[in-house]
C-alpha cells in the first residue's frame, strides 16, 4: 500500500526500488547549478531559450541541454510560439522544495560557519598566549 500525506501526496517510505529510481532521476535532474539557475529564472514565467541564455550569460546550447533534462524529468514543459519553444515550470509546488533544501543548506552553512568561528577562536587563543610569553 502506498502512503500519503494529509495533501494526498505520496510519501517516499514503503516505495519500491523501482519507484525511488524514478524519484532519485527527479533529484538528478536538479543536481546541476544551471539547471537550479534555469528554474529560477522560469519562476517569474515562461521564457524562450534565447531570454534564458540572455539572463543566465550562458550559451543557447549549454542552456538547451539543460532545459531537455529538466523536461525530460517532469520539471519544466515547452510550448511552440512562432518560430520559438517557451518553457514554463510544470508545477510550481518545485519552488516549495527547491525553497525547503536550500533553507536546510543555508541552517547547515549558518551551522558550520559558527563551528568554524569557533575553532578559529578556540585556536587562535594558544598562539596569543604564546607570543605574550616569548614578548615577556
Amino acid at each position: 500500500m502506498i502512503s500519503v500525506n494529509p495533501l494526498g501526496c505520496m510519501l517516499m517510505e514503503g516505495l519500491n526500488d523501482s519507484a525511488l529510481e524514478q524519484v532519485a532521476g527527479f533529484f538528478r535532474a536538479m543536481a546541476e547549478p544551471l539547471r537550479l539557475k534555469i528554474l529560477n529564472v522560469l519562476r517569474s514565467g515562461e521564457r524562450n531559450v534565447g531570454e534564458i541564455t540572455a539572463e543566465l550569460a550562458c550559451s543557447q546550447a549549454n542552456a538547451s541541454k539543460h532545459l531537455a533534462v529538466l523536461a525530460a524529468s517532469g520539471l519544466i514543459e515547452k510550448r511552440p510560439r512562432g518560430t520559438s519553444t517557451y518553457y514554463r515550470i510544470r508545477d510550481p509546488r518545485i519552488y516549495e522544495l527547491c525553497d525547503l533544501v536550500c533553507g536546510h543548506v543555508g541552517a547547515r552553512i549558518g551551522r558550520d560557519a559558527a563551528l568554524h568561528d569557533m575553532f578559529a577562536q578556540q585556536t587562535a587563543k594558544p598562539r596569543k598566549a604564546a607570543a605574550t610569553k616569548r614578548s615577556r
